[in-house]
């Protein structure tokens, strides 16, 4: 009995300093609602681990569909990526009789999500069987599959991200959207290990109960996410005269903007080029096994997360967003030098670190430049009512550069494996390592010009009027960008 009394005061003084997202939580938006509100990002993470990782080894090694087919599937989400902005706008000027803005695209989003996971197993093994007649009802099916689950994702994503752009008070809007985020890698991480378990002995039967249990965790935990989560508006909304393109020059006459998403994109660009690469180069080169590749994920994602982690203690120290994300381009410098050097010294332990290093200062990238979108609506009234426009604008650029960057990184390895293997480039250059050097090192230019790009936004940001000017305030790893 006597231990009950210093616990609750222990926690009251330590808890929140200590404890991740504690303080991310506010009267209006407590945390039991908002973990709840998070789900919604555990189901993205989840769907994006089936699709990136467990259906794309599944597929080409177990059902031998071919290799050009599954890459071109697992695109087919990006190709959705564009319309973000578009869906944020609606979603901000919904003409609802209810008066929900938000929940209706979530909604959306769900059933898209669960039919394209709920016809995908059926699709993939007919894919995987050898006569004709079932190969172009496969191809079909499939594509089908692939076209409802990417269009799932963004609706569902933006839409989620503007509910919580709308919730959150502006104090603490950048702390819980950084805790969405870190939500998604913690579904993916999760979502990840449970896949290996459950596929360890592969079986057609397995596969189609692991894919129509996503199906109905996509349904059940967005149904929890976005329960009682907006308040009706009293009065119906509607759209304005113009439409998307009025809102549109609007958003795009903003200061900085349009440096700001060529920065957005060319950063974004610069840190995911090695996704497609990464993998094969410690195979090939390192020669790793299965096993050991399989853990960079998790590296790079730990990494990530324990940036959404430290980046609020700098933010609310004052650290303005924009130079936190030019200390994650500036990290990407040593990290894609590890990663680089550690194919000619066989050093398995530094390429492991420069992947590490990777995840973490690209997660630095990640908030800092979400930071800086978020105050950009925050600095003009008029861009505080279409919150969903800008968050989609962010979003599409960022996804449409990140699956760019997937593709023409694995294109570029591949044409410079060729020239470089034919003697094309020299004799000193007939090396495996080459192709991989070459992505690495482009990664590197990219991030000297994002730099560059970052360097007026910076000079902007000690301007005494702007919004993005932090006063220090005590912290711990509770708080998140603020």
């Amino acid at each position: 009995m006597k231990l009950r009394v210093p616990m609750p005061r222990w926690f009251t003084a330590y808890g929140t300093r200590f404890m991740p997202f504690a303080d991310a939580a506010s009267p209006e938006l407590p945390m039991a609602r908002l973990l709840r509100l998070s789900l919604f990002q555990v189901v993205i993470g989840m769907v994006t681990a089936l699709l990136v990782g467990t259906l794309n080894r599944v597929m080409i090694v177990e059902l031998q569909v071919p290799a050009w087919w599954v890459a071109l599937a697992v695109a087919i989400p990006m190709v959705f990526a564009p319309l973000r902005t578009l869906i944020g706008y609606r979603s901000d000027t919904h003409p609802s009789a209810l008066g929900l803005r938000r929940i209706p695209y979530m909604w959306t989003g769900t059933l898209l999500l669960f039919g394209g996971l709920s016809i995908m197993p059926f699709a993939l093994l007919l894919l995987s069987e050898p006569q004709a007649a079932n190969l172009w009802v496969g191809q079909l099916g499939a594509c089908l599959a692939f076209v409802l689950v990417g269009a799932g994702i963004q609706v569902t994503q933006t839409a989620g991200m503007a509910l919580a752009h709308d919730l959150a008070s502006d104090d603490k809007r950048p702390r819980v959207v950084a805790l969405l985020y870190s939500m998604l890698l913690v579904g993916m991480i999760a979502s990840s290990a449970v896949f290996g378990l459950v596929l360890s002995e592969f079986s057609a039967q397995k596969l189609i109960q692991l894919v129509q249990g996503c199906a109905v965790m996509v349904a059940l935990l967005n149904l929890a996410s976005l329960w009682k989560q907006e308040a009706r508006q009293a009065k119906r909304g509607q759209r304005e005269a113009g439409g998307f393109a009025s809102s549109w020059r609007e958003l795009m006459a903003q200061p900085q903007m349009r440096r700001f998403l060529w920065t957005l994109g060319i950063g974004t660009f610069a840190f995911n080029m090695q996704d497609i690469v990464l993998e094969p180069y410690a195979a090939e080169i390192l020669k790793l096994n299965v096993g050991m590749t399989s853990t960079l994920t998790a590296l790079s994602s730990g990494g990530a997360l324990l940036a959404f982690l430290l980046s609020a203690r700098w933010l609310t120290r004052g650290l303005h967003a924009c130079r936190l994300a030019s200390l994650g381009v500036l990290l990407g410098l040593p990290a894609f030098a590890m990663v680089i050097f550690s194919g000619p010294l066989e050093a398995a332990w530094l390429f492991r670190m420069g992947v590490g290093l990777i995840g973490f200062s690209g997660g630095l990238f990640s908030v800092g430049m979400l930071v800086t979108a978020m105050g950009m609506g925050q600095d003009h009234g008029r861009l505080d009512d279409l919150g969903g426009l800008v968050i989609g604008t962010w979003g599409a650029v960022q996804a449409t550069s990140a699956g760019a960057a997937m593709a023409l990184g694995g294109a570029v390895r591949d044409g410079v494996s060729a020239l470089a293997m034919s003697g094309a480039l020299g004799e000193a250059l007939v090396t495996p390592i080459t192709a991989y050097s070459f992505v690495y090192h482009l990664e590197i230019y990219l991030l000297f010009v994002v730099m560059v790009a970052l360097g007026p936004m910076l000079r902007a940001s000690r301007r005494p009027t702007t919004s993005h000017t932090h006063s220090p305030t005590p912290f711990g790893l509770a708080q998140l960008p603020g």
